[in-house]
């Protein structure tokens, strides 16, 4: 499923980078957030999970809730950055929230990544900022 998840990831990038060329990124954001919505009620349905949701606490229901409100935000600064920007330099700066992820895992959860983890990420993090970096020519 990660690979699935990284190739879905990916073919996002681009396929909004097409359809936004020509069209608010507001609205390109709407749409696409409609489209998932049905996505994701229509999987509900398939799998059959609907009745677990009349289970959740008013604390899940919270941090949903925010979570989907921080979701939004980032797609809303994610489609008006393809917009203006280069997918190759949009995206690489976007996936540095994998930072802001492990900060937080570790503060919230008090998840500690192991040396190699930590080799890893700042592996990842100097690829990215050499992405980023214009050699001269």
């Amino acid at each position: 499923m990660e690979a699935d998840s990284a190739l879905f990831a990916g073919l996002t990038a681009i396929l909004a980078k097409c359809g936004i060329r020509k069209t608010d990124s507001d609205a390109a954001t709407a749409i696409r957030t409609i489209v998932e919505l049905l996505f994701s009620w229509l999987m509900v349905w398939i799998v059959g999970s609907g009745p677990t949701i009349m289970s959740l606490s008013a604390k899940t229901w919270i941090f949903l809730i925010l979570s989907g409100l921080a979701t939004g935000a980032s797609w809303l600064c994610y489609y008006k950055a393809l917009q203006d920007g280069l997918a190759s330099v949009v995206v690489p700066i976007d996936k540095l929230s994998l930072l802001v992820s492990i900060g937080f895992s570790a503060l919230v959860f008090k998840e500690r990544l192991s040396n190699k983890a930590a080799l890893g990420l700042g592996l990842i993090v100097a690829g990215t900022l050499l992405m980023l970096v214009k050699l001269p020519a």
